[in-house]
C-alpha cells in the first residue's frame, strides 16, 4: 500500500509541473501572438490627417500668448533663461 501511494503522489507532482509550465509556456505565446498583433495593426492603421491650418491672425495671437506665458514662467524662476530661449525658438519656428 505505502507504494501504491507513493507511486500516486509522484504522478500528482509530475501532472501538476507539467500543467504548470504548459500555462506558463501558452501565456507566453498568448503574449507574443498579442505584440505582434499589435504591431501589424500600428503598421496598417492610416496616418491622422493633418489638422487643417489656422488664420494666421490667430496663430500669431496664440504665439504671442506663449511666449507671455512663457516670460512669466521665466519671471517666477520656474524657467531658467536657456530653457526659455529654447522654448521661444520653438513657438517662433512653428
Amino acid at each position: 500500500m505505502p507504494g501504491l501511494l507513493r507511486g500516486m503522489a509522484r504522478t500528482a507532482v509530475v501532472a501538476g509541473t507539467a500543467t504548470a509550465v504548459s500555462n506558463r509556456v501558452s501565456r507566453r505565446q498568448a503574449g507574443r501572438w498579442a505584440e505582434q498583433d499589435a504591431a501589424a495593426a500600428a503598421q496598417a492603421a492610416p496616418a491622422p490627417a493633418a489638422p487643417p491650418p489656422a488664420p494666421a491672425g490667430t496663430d500669431m495671437d496664440a504665439k504671442i500668448a506663449q511666449l507671455q506665458q512663457l516670460g512669466q514662467l521665466r519671471d517666477q524662476g520656474v524657467l531658467t533663461d536657456a530653457e526659455f530661449a529654447a522654448q521661444k525658438q520653438r513657438i517662433l519656428a512653428g
